[in-house]
């Protein structure tokens, strides 16, 4: 029993950074209907930017973490500004705009290698806390994965409830057509759904850094974890990517009470291909307009 409850608490630790990175993908992807796969990439960036700042600028790890999520929302914004807008003004089909992600996302991880290099970066000095719940050991970047949930879960709550782009992010997210004859400018809304998306996966991003250092690949597994969670929740549902983040981590980890570790990754591809086969609308989603 021992360890099916350390392989619980361990799966809503994975879930809280699931969830995060299924909200940041599903807040693009709700309002824009883009298949964002340079998500991944974004959230690399935002490791990296934080690294950057803490090693080459000298900066505490706090304002360090902050400056990674202002690149990772910067590289978010351009993207949309450079690459995915201008096929929505020819009308684009979305294969080619899904096609155009996954190039952007080959181009930027490789950019990535070529000027940080390929080897793990870590920032020095950084040693998470050690503490033990009976049977059940966690880190302080383990609490702070979850509470990073919580904080930016509350925050755009807030957001998207009180603020004016928020109810026009919602909007959009509902019904995008219907949103653009009442006056809402989907265009400003679009590219501050990519700023405010990519921001959000930098907070994930920043921690894994801290807990496992960056390398150039690691937004491969984040889009992929981001994609499940947001498709196991239910596309267009805020709560539905943050109860199927936790549900994909919870079930990856309890799986591995009978299963080999290395086949962590493939129950996630399991979880998926079921919610795909028996409720394609996701957990909490609404049917795509």
């Amino acid at each position: 029993m021992d360890l099916v409850l350390q392989l619980l608490v361990n799966g809503l630790i994975n879930g809280s950074h699931y969830a995060l990175l299924g909200v940041g993908f599903g807040l693009i992807f709700g309002p824009t209907k883009i298949t964002h796969f340079a998500f991944g990439p974004i959230f690399a960036i935002g490791a990296y930017g934080c690294w950057a700042a803490a090693t080459l600028l000298g900066l505490p790890v706090l304002p360090a973490a902050a400056c990674g999520v202002a690149a990772a929302a910067l590289a978010g914004a351009l993207s949309y500004l450079w690459l995915y807008r201008p096929f929505e003004r020819r009308g684009s089909s979305h294969l080619v705009v899904l096609i155009a992600s996954l190039g952007l996302f080959i181009t930027l991880e490789n950019l990535i290698g070529i000027v940080f290099g390929t080897d793990t970066k870590v920032i020095p000095d950084v040693s998470p806390g050690i503490f033990l719940w009976g049977p059940v050991v966690v880190t302080s970047i383990q609490l702070w994965q979850v509470a990073a949930l919580a904080i930016v879960a509350l925050l755009l709550f807030a957001f998207l409830r009180h603020a004016r782009h928020g109810k026009a992010l919602m909007a959009m997210t509902d019904n995008g057509e219907m949103a653009q004859i009442i006056g809402i400018d989907t265009v400003r809304v679009s590219l501050i759904a990519f700023a405010v998306g990519s921001a959000v996966a930098a907070v994930p991003a920043v921690l894994i850094l801290l807990k496992e250092g960056a390398t150039p690949h690691m937004g491969f597994i984040a889009v992929f974890m981001a994609f499940v969670a947001v498709i196991v929740g239910g596309i267009g549902s805020f709560k539905g990517a943050i109860i199927g983040g936790y549900a994909v981590g919870i079930v990856e980890n309890l799986g591995m009470w009978k299963l080999p570790t290395e086949w962590q990754s493939t129950i996630a591809f399991v979880v998926l291909f079921l919610i795909l086969l028996f409720r394609p609308s996701g957990l909490f989603g609404r049917r795509l307009r």
